[in-house]
């Protein structure tokens, strides 16, 4: 078995606002609220590869992995795996944004497996990604609208 996650939500603010914040990896640390630090460790056009370093879970435990980034500006969407996968035996993630007249919707979609020998299985990480993905969206779009509202920025700028 595999799982698989998809969440949205809606943030009223102007696309490049949204793309660009929700891309800026180096300031994720203060954008999400799980991430303790990132670091950039290459560049190659559009796709950046990455480590990423949580703070540490309820039992101490400090989760880092290395992720690899492309984005395309043009279609909207970003395309990620893992490198180093941990527990996983895979992750594949893909945001896409699509502008509606109320704002921006910004959908996480993400296919992954569990290796035989992970501390949890598929259906717990797939009911923890979606606990997760609910949570760090809120934080998200309550930052970028926050943002957004100081800027004096119209909330969403449909044709």
């Amino acid at each position: 078995m595999a799982g698989h996650t998809e969440n949205e939500i809606v943030i009223a603010a102007p696309l490049d606002l949204v793309w660009d914040i929700t891309n800026d990896i180096e300031n994720w640390p203060r954008l999400f609220s799980e991430y303790a630090s990132v670091e950039i460790l290459s560049r190659d056009g559009d796709t950046t590869t990455f480590r990423l370093t949580m703070h540490p879970d309820e039992n101490g435990t400090v989760w880092s992995w290395v992720s690899e980034r492309t984005a395309d500006r043009d279609a909207l969407t970003v395309r990620a795996h893992r490198v180093e996968t941990g527990p996983f035996q895979y992750m594949d993630i893909r945001w896409e944004y699509a502008q509606l007249p109320e704002g921006v919707r910004m959908r996480w979609t993400q296919d992954f497996a569990m290796k035989p020998d992970a501390p949890v299985d598929d259906t717990w990480m797939t009911r923890n990604i979606n606990r997760n993905s609910r949570v760090q969206m809120a934080l998200i779009r309550d930052r970028i609208e926050q943002r957004a509202r100081q800027a004096g920025a119209p909330a969403a700028m449909a044709d």
